[in-house]
C-alpha cells in the first residue's frame, strides 16, 4: 500500500492549495481515520487536521475556519482544501491513513510529503 500526495506548491499570502493524497493497493480505505500532519523548518510535526471514518473531523486552532479536509473512499483519497493561506503554513505537509483491526492488529501509512511554502 502507497499513500502519494499532490498539490502541493508556492502561493501568496491569501491564496489557496489544494493537497491530495491517494492510496494505492489493497486497502479498505474506508475504514481508515485520516489525518494530515505538517512540519517546518526547526519547529515539530503538528496534526492540522483529521477526518474519521464516518466523517468527523478535527482541525488546529490555526487552521479552523481556513482549511478543510474532506475524504472520496471510492477514489480512495484524502484531500485538504487549504484557503487564506499565512506565510506560518509553510511547511512539508504529509498524509497518515491509522486503522486498527479488531484483532489488534494495527496498520498504519504515510505518504512521502508535499511542500506548500506560503510566500511574496
Amino acid at each position: 500500500v502507497q499513500f502519494v500526495e499532490s498539490g502541493g506548491g508556492l502561493v501568496q499570502p491569501g491564496g489557496s492549495l489544494r493537497l491530495s493524497c491517494a492510496a494505492s493497493g489493497s486497502i479498505l480505505f474506508s475504514r481508515y481515520a485520516l489525518r494530515w500532519y505538517r512540519e517546518a523548518p526547526g519547529k515539530q510535526r503538528e496534526l492540522v487536521a483529521s477526518i474519521s471514518s464516518d466523517q468527523n473531523t478535527d482541525y488546529l486552532n490555526s487552521v479552523k475556519g481556513r482549511f478543510t479536509i474532506s475524504r472520496d473512499n471510492a477514489k480512495n483519497t484524502v484531500y485538504l482544501q487549504m484557503n487564506s493561506l499565512k506565510p506560518e503554513d509553510t511547511a512539508v505537509y504529509t498524509c497518515n491513513a491509522d486503522y486498527t483491526w479488531p484483532s489488534g492488529v494495527r496498520r498504519n501509512y504515510w505518504g512521502q510529503g508535499t511542500q506548500v511554502t506560503v510566500s511574496s
